[in-house]
Parts: structure tokens; sequence; C-alpha cells
């Protein structure tokens, strides 16, 4: 039996606690308290939040924010960062997630803007909606020993405390998150709860920036994980953005160097952070995991291709498919200039969520290919995308939301 069509309506002011409540039960989390409501309000865009409801009762939520993506070749995309999306456990399997979650590719389609990027709490979930993973992150470990750096870092770090830590931070990472494939803007509100509201309580949070030959050009932020022996602590890093290696290097062996310090952990780290080779001793650094992390929707794909640039190489001919807004499906010429659809016979094909995949350089054609994410109808396209599609950094965002 086909569900019947489920109601949709944008969520007002007076409607935005309990929608904020409703998310939170969803991840199994404790209501915003009544001192905390008007600073996590500011967090909702205006006219962003999606609700459904049965009779006075909100039985599902979803939300976005806008921000700008960096994409190959320097560009930024407006992009909706879509976010608090939950369904009340009675109301489950029942098309109230589908629908809203299409709401909202709308809505941005209408908007706008060319993309949309998430955080997926399952990963069975987003790709029905054209989503796919683009950026990855790893799970690191850095032990603090006497082997210590194969060289002395250059530059300098510095600690910021009080009130210099927002906007010294704020300034500085959107400076440069940008700079790399995957990296977006934070709106002011997003700094309240991992450092504002930190810093506000006194919290121990170590807060350190590095400088070199242009200036400052990297920031940490950890903290102490639960106590161990006085003289044995972990650092937990929870944002750390570097624009070069030495800045990596820097702030690295800065809080790996700290007086009791023997362990710094750091989640979600790019995979190409070079912690291996910069270490005298590679097995000081222990990788535990490496996980999804920015699930990208081409929203608008002409857009999107036109906006990025291409390495060179012979174009190809990408077949296209997006079963939630056809207005993408066609064939792409990609290469020799801004991609353009085109009418023509596809050389490689795909599903938007596989070319989310591929956009920001994270996975290759060929390898898209070779495991049945891609279809391919000429043998040789497959090591021309890898060269158009290819990129000197891997994308990383390194903002959860």
């Amino acid at each position: 039996m086909v569900p019947a069509p489920v109601p949709v309506h944008v969520v007002g002011p007076d409607e935005l606690r309990a929608a904020h409540r409703l998310f939170a039960a969803t991840i199994h989390q404790d209501a915003v308290p009544d001192a905390d409501w008007d600073r996590a309000a500011q967090s909702y865009s205006p006219g962003r939040t999606f609700g459904v409801s049965e009779g006075r009762d909100l039985v599902g939520t979803a939300t976005s924010f806008p921000t700008r993506t960096g994409v190959p070749g320097g560009a930024a995309l407006d992009t909706a960062a879509v976010t608090r999306v939950g369904v009340r456990p009675d109301r489950t399997r029942r098309g109230v997630l589908s629908t809203m979650m299409r709401t909202l590719l709308a809505d941005t389609a209408a908007r706008g803007e060319p993309l949309a990027s998430l955080r997926a709490s399952e990963a069975r979930i987003y790709g029905r909606f054209g989503y796919g993973v683009a950026s990855r992150g790893r799970e690191v470990a850095v032990r603090g020993t006497e082997k210590g750096w194969r060289r002395e870092p250059a530059g300098s770090v510095r600690v910021v405390v009080g009130d210099d830590v927002l906007p010294t931070l704020t300034a500085l990472h959107d400076a440069l998150a940008l700079r790399r494939p995957g990296g977006i803007t934070r709106p002011e509100a997003w700094w309240w709860r991992p450092v504002g509201q930190r810093v506000a309580k006194g919290e121990h949070l170590v807060v350190a920036v590095h400088t070199g030959p242009g200036g400052d050009d990297g920031f940490a932020v950890a903290s102490p994980t639960a106590p161990g022996s006085f003289s044995h602590r972990t650092l937990r890093v929870s944002d750390l953005h570097a624009d070069s290696v030495d800045a990596v290097a820097g702030l690295w062996a800065f809080l790996t160097g700290i007086d009791l310090v023997d362990r710094v952990e750091g989640w979600l780290r790019p995979v190409d952070e070079p912690l291996e080779l910069l270490l005298a001793d590679p097995r000081d650094c222990a990788v535990s995991e490496v996980e999804d992390e920015t699930w990208l929707r081409l929203v608008d794909v002409p857009a999107a291709l036109a906006a990025r640039t291409w390495e060179p190489a012979r174009p190809v001919l990408v077949g296209v498919h997006d079963r939630v807004l056809p207005a993408n499906d066609g064939v792409y010429r990609i290469g020799d200039g801004p991609a353009e659809r085109v009418r023509a016979e596809p050389e490689l094909e795909c599903d938007v969520d596989a070319l989310a995949m591929a956009y920001l350089g994270d996975r290759a054609p060929s390898l898209l290919a070779a495991t049945g994410w891609w279809r391919v109808h000429d043998a040789g396209a497959p090591a021309r995308a890898d060269a158009l599609f290819a990129t000197d950094r891997a994308p990383w965002c390194g903002t959860y939301f």
C-alpha cells in the first residue's frame, strides 16, 4: 500500500522549541535548558525549518542553514547545511522523512543554492535522496615521546585566552576553510556550543594559533579527556585547521609538547594530514579508523559542474541520473573549460549520489566504476575522468553540524 501524502509545513518561531526538543529526543539527548534556549534559537535560520505534525504534536523536523563550500579551483558555492533531521520513533517508516527531505531539497533549489551538505547518523539513509560521501576523516592519536619530530617545526605558536578566543578563531577559520575543497564557512551561531559556551563557563581549553612567514596560518582547539594520573594526560583536538605542512607540524608539536601531556587525539582529521611523515618515529601516530565526513548533494548539477575547475585531459561525457530532481538529468561534457550539458551518448554514467563522491576529488571515477557506482560505455573514459577530477589536496571540511 502506498502511504498517504504527508503534509509538510514551515516551522514558525513559536514551534522552534518543540522542533529542537523533538530532534534532541531522536538522538537520545536531553532538551536544551530554559536558560540556554534563547542562544540555541539563534542557530535556526528563519524560514528554513520544516515539520510534520499530527494534531498539535510535531512528529518530524528538519532544518538547514546557509553556508558556502569550497570546490576544486577555488570557487565557493552557496550551500544548504542540512541538520537536525529527526522523526519521532512511533512515526518512522511512514514517509515522514522522505517527504521532509524532498521538501528541503526543493527549497534549496528554489533558493538558488547549488549544493546541500549533511553529516549522517546512519549511512544507509541519505543516498536515497542523492547524497554521496564526498570527504572522509580519520581518528588519530599521537604519542608525545622523546623521539619527537623529524625536523624542528617552523613558525611560532601562541596561546589565545578569554575574550580573544572567539574573534581570533572566527576570523581565522573562514580565511582558511575555503582553501581546501570541502571546507565550509561557519555562521556566528555555530561557534557558541563548541567554543563560546565553554569559554564562558571557564572550561579548560587549549586554544593555539600558528604564525608563519605570511601571518597566522593555523589554529587548534583541544581539551583534556577524563583525567588519568596527574602526570599522564590526554588532550582531545576538537578543531584544527592549518594552511601548510609547517602549520600542521607546528600545532601538533606544540600540543604533544605541553607539560604533563603524553597523548593527543584527533577525530575526523584529513586523510592526507602527513603526521606519520613528520614524526621521527611514524609509529607514534596511530590511526584507529576512517569515517565518512561530508555527505554532499549536487542540487544544481549544471551549476556545480561549471563552478569547479578540471585538470588537463581529453574531455569525457558523463551521463547523470537524478530521481529526486530530474531537472539535473542529462549528459555533461567535462574538460576543456567549464562543464556543460550536451546532446550526446555518455561514455560514463552514474546517479547523482555517485557523482558527488567524485566531485570534490575524494574518490577516483575509475574506482567508482570498478565497484559498480559508475557505469562504463567507453573503456578509455575512466582514465580520462580520473585525470580530470584529480585534486592536489584531499577534500575535507572539519566542521560538524
